[in-house]
């Protein structure tokens, strides 16, 4: 008897349909085409042992199946459960006449109780698309593809109530999922909030404004004056998730494994602080079997990058192109794949080996040109596309010793979510721009002009602190982001003045 089952293969953050073609007949062969890995091969002796294990007969005779397209690679456990229940279906143990209503995916331990995947969403997106009744998934999964509304997602803990779902034994009840209650009552519960940061005004006012214009930020500072503490608190301020971000991001955690298991959507954006030590496939995306990176997985989110300068240079370096294209490209000979990669990058570094260059109280003892060649393990390309350069001294003992709370995140949010509704509304018919940190060059004429007194007072800063000629632009751009925070629709000179104090690394006479 042929029967037909349907899985799915996730390539990027998007599944594939699968047609698992299940045929029994006289014999006593095991067959398995259609492009499977070693673990799709190794399904027969899972299969097995959970049928046995829970009184359903493997059928003594010769099965052939076939997983098509063949043209695909087939990767991973996930598809014994349908496997299982194809051979069930093609031996007559279970009714077959409802197969081509459901997607079924899980992987199988040797009792028969079904075990946690990957990807779940993306694939119950695909099966919402082709029109799917229902879709057939580990109990662990359920809540997460829950979230695609108009599909049914039944979640399984064993084989055996799969088998008893399709003959009509038992009933099986859908998980449903409260999304918009849900996400309203986690997307603003934070572990860290501003009003624990004492002092460092300046440098809450540059992380408002990174925040408010989605600008790229670092902080140069010595040992314990506050930059890790600081950024922590940077996802508190960001703007709320929308209901889409929050799809696509969940996706990217799902695939590479990162989701917290019975989770439906992720609720508040992603802080990723990889170690110095991180290879560049880490970083960006790779291996044999493309996962996503961690620029990826900060996708819509925050990527924190602590001791900047000891990043290795091809790490460094790598992360150019995200930066500019908001994705990665992973290619292989068969295939290639899209990861998103529309992060903010907040990074920070001592402005010195020693850590104590321009320090009010300690001496630097770093030798003559040491500065200058720590500073240069940053290429000027990758600091040109970091807007906002703010430097950081410590806070003094009458600030820390200061019991009055500082300004709550939740007051600065307000201010950020308005601006960034603002830069909503002007780029709403230009595609892919959402806030003034992605802004062309070509754009800065139309949105970010100043006036000539403006102009003027740009002119005298650039010639009289050494700027480079790449900081025109950046300060164009966060004086626009400045003036959207005061709801100006001009730029006014003092927006351009705070913009150009946050050019610090641009300065020649910086380095000593």
């Amino acid at each position: 008897m042929l029967v037909k089952v349907f899985g799915a293969a996730v390539q990027g953050i998007k599944a594939t349909l699968i047609t698992i073609e299940v045929n029994c007949s006289r014999g006593i062969r095991f067959l398995l085409v259609g492009l499977p890995d070693t673990s799709v091969k190794e399904s027969h002796e899972r299969i097995v042992s959970a049928l046995e294990v829970n009184g359903l007969n493997f059928p003594r005779q010769q099965i052939v199946i076939n997983m098509s397209p063949a043209d695909i690679r087939k990767e991973g456990s996930a598809y014994d459960l349908p496997l299982a229940v194809g051979i069930l279906a093609a031996a007559g143990s279970i009714h077959s006449d409802k197969l081509n209503e459901y997607l079924i995916m899980g992987e199988l331990s040797l009792d028969g109780d079904i075990l946690p995947l990957r990807g779940a969403l993306s694939i119950a997106v695909m099966a919402k698309e082709n029109g799917f009744k229902g879709f057939i998934l580990p109990m662990e999964n359920a809540r997460e593809a829950a979230v695609v509304e108009g599909l049914d997602v039944y979640g399984v803990q064993n084989i055996r109530d799969v088998a008893a779902f399709f003959n009509e034994k038992s009933g099986l009840s859908p998980t449903v999922v409260d999304i918009h209650r849900e996400f309203l009552d986690h997307n603003s519960i934070f572990e860290y909030d501003f009003s624990e940061v004492k002092g460092q005004e300046n440098v809450k006012r540059a992380l408002e404004v990174a925040a408010a214009g989605g600008h790229n930020i670092i902080m140069v500072g010595p040992p314990g004056s506050g930059k890790s503490m600081m950024a922590k608190r940077m996802p508190s301020v960001l703007p709320p998730f929308t209901f889409e971000e929050a799809l696509e991001t969940t996706k990217i955690h799902s695939v590479a494994g990162r989701n917290e298991m019975n989770q439906s959507l992720m609720s508040r954006r992603p802080f990723r602080a990889p170690h110095h030590t991180i290879s560049d496939i880490a970083m960006v995306g790779g291996g044999s079997y493309p996962q996503p990176g961690e620029i990826s997985l900060a996708h819509n989110g925050v990527l924190f990058l602590d001791e900047l300068p000891e990043f290795s240079r091809n790490v460094l370096e790598v992360m150019r192109q995200p930066l500019e294209d908001r994705k990665i490209t992973i290619s292989r000979a068969r295939f290639s794949v899209d990861y998103p990669a529309s992060f903010m990058l907040v990074a920070a570094m001592n402005p010195c080996p020693c850590g104590y260059h321009n320090h009010p109280d300690k001496i630097c003892v770093c030798p003559p040109g040491a500065v200058q060649k720590y500073l240069n393990r940053i290429s000027g390309p990758l600091l040109d596309r970091i807007d906002i350069q703010i430097e950081i001294v410590p806070v003094p003992f009458d600030k820390i010793s200061d019991c009055k709370p500082a300004e709550k995140s939740s007051d600065i949010s307000k201010r950020v979510v308005k601006a960034r509704g603002i830069q909503m509304d002007r780029f709403r018919k230009v595609k892919g721009v959402y806030c003034n940190a992605q802004m062309s060059s070509k754009m800065l004429h139309s949105y970010a002009s100043p006036d000539d007194t403006g102009l003027k007072l740009l002119k005298t800063a650039m010639e009289r602190l050494s700027l480079s000629a790449r900081a025109y632009g950046r300060i164009l751009k966060v004086s626009r982001t400045i003036a959207d925070l005061d709801d100006s629709e001009t730029i006014q000179p003092a927006h351009l003045a705070e913009a150009i104090n946050y050019r610090n690394l641009d300065r020649e006479s910086w380095a000593g």
